[in-house]
């Protein structure tokens, strides 16, 4: 009998903490100061999407998403707000998204509340370590909590973007890489990457039925054979290209569904990077170029500091996520006619460099 009570007072608590959250959320949550000719942008993904200046996920004081220079390191998503914010509108800055327990007890009330909670724009729902399951399935299925955002506000995303990069977390570690390597055919990692492609198919479906107009972007799969940390891994060409075959299985549908449809752009994340930074060579060995632009020289190495393309725990840096944030433009101008100002190298080396001195994070809204 008591542990019934103590259960019932738990459910009790949570269920006044998460409604004093909302109505406190829906008091706080600020008006949309985005210029009013902005198309929304809406970002599901994990953490090659979440906002490095998330500082309630990533503390200040934690060696995470920067390090010493983490107020400068930015994620694409913090690029375009900073570089194009004028022209996509990824949403007010702010705190977003309930606490598991607040949000566990709004879904027992038939609620369905955004979760977990995080510091970002408002649009972006994507949330580190996410994978294919959190697209429909999971307890924060972000293409959900999308179509209900856009259930509250329809007109702001009848002609909206939504960039959809998702799979990594799934079938793109080393284990998966590892059993592909080994024969891609047999691999059980092709099971799962079936299933990522009908969770996006599936995806795709709701969200034109909610938005009719929406574009949508899907990105490819990034081969991380390719990553700093895995370069001493599958240097034979037949071990790469069982790898390459089996991550095909995932672009390839995709592509396809672009092809179909006006309204999807494929993004081949492979080939952007082997744009802009090489591969490997004919025996499998690391043989990557520098990327160039005037007075920077970013090297596929590992570290804080602004001439390595990836960040010491493993994530882009901002030279990587400006260079992609670049080609996302192109590519919404390319598909969709978007007609928004391409972003020069000239721009990507300033925000570089202003990260490079701890200058480039935002100011946190109060």
């Amino acid at each position: 009998m008591g542990y019934l009570l103590a259960a019932c007072a738990i459910a009790l608590c949570a269920l006044v903490a998460w409604r004093w959250q909302v109505e406190r959320e829906r008091i706080l949550v600020p008006p949309d100061p985005a210029d009013a000719a902005a198309v929304a942008l809406a970002v599901i993904g994990d953490s090659d999407s979440h906002s490095y200046q998330d500082i309630y996920t990533f503390p200040i004081a934690s060696p995470m998403r920067g390090g010493a220079f983490r107020q400068g390191s930015l994620q694409w998503t913090e690029v375009l707000d900073r570089l194009r914010g004028k022209n996509l509108d990824l949403g007010p800055w702010g705190m977003y998204g309930y606490r598991r327990i607040l949000a566990r007890a709004g879904r027992v009330l038939g609620a369905a509340p955004r979760s977990p909670r995080k510091r970002d724009f408002r649009y972006n729902f994507a949330i580190t370590g996410a994978g294919c399951d959190d697209l429909l399935d999971s307890p924060q299925a972000q293409v959900r909590q999308l179509l209900a955002l856009m259930e509250g506000e329809p007109a702001r995303w009848h002609d909206g973007i939504v960039v959809i990069r998702m799979g990594v977390n799934s079938f793109g570690g080393g284990e998966a890489l590892e059993a592909l390597a080994r024969d891609a055919a047999t691999s059980s990692a092709l099971q799962t990457i079936a299933g990522c492609v009908a969770a996006l198919d599936r995806s795709v479906a709701l969200l034109h039925a909610r938005q009719p107009g929406l574009r949508i972007v899907l990105v490819g799969i990034f081969n991380n054979a390719d990553w700093p940390p895995n370069l001493d891994r599958w240097q034979s060409p037949a071990a790469l290209a069982n790898i390459q075959a089996g991550l095909d299985a995932f672009d390839a549908p995709l592509r396809k569904m672009a092809d179909a449809d006006r309204r999807i752009a494929f993004f081949d994340d492979r080939a952007w990077f082997a744009g802009h930074w090489g591969s490997r060579d004919s025996a499998g060995l690391p043989a990557y170029r520098d990327l160039q632009l005037p007075g920077l020289r970013v090297s596929n190495t590992s570290g804080d500091e602004s001439h390595h393309a990836v960040l010491e725990d493993g994530h882009a840096g901002t030279a990587w996520n400006a260079c992609w944030a670049q080609s996302l433009v192109a590519l919404l101008n390319a598909r969709f006619d978007a007609r928004i100002a391409p972003i020069t190298d000239a721009e990507i080396v300033a925000l570089v460099g202003a990260g490079a001195t701890g200058a480039a994070g935002p100011a946190d809204p109060p």
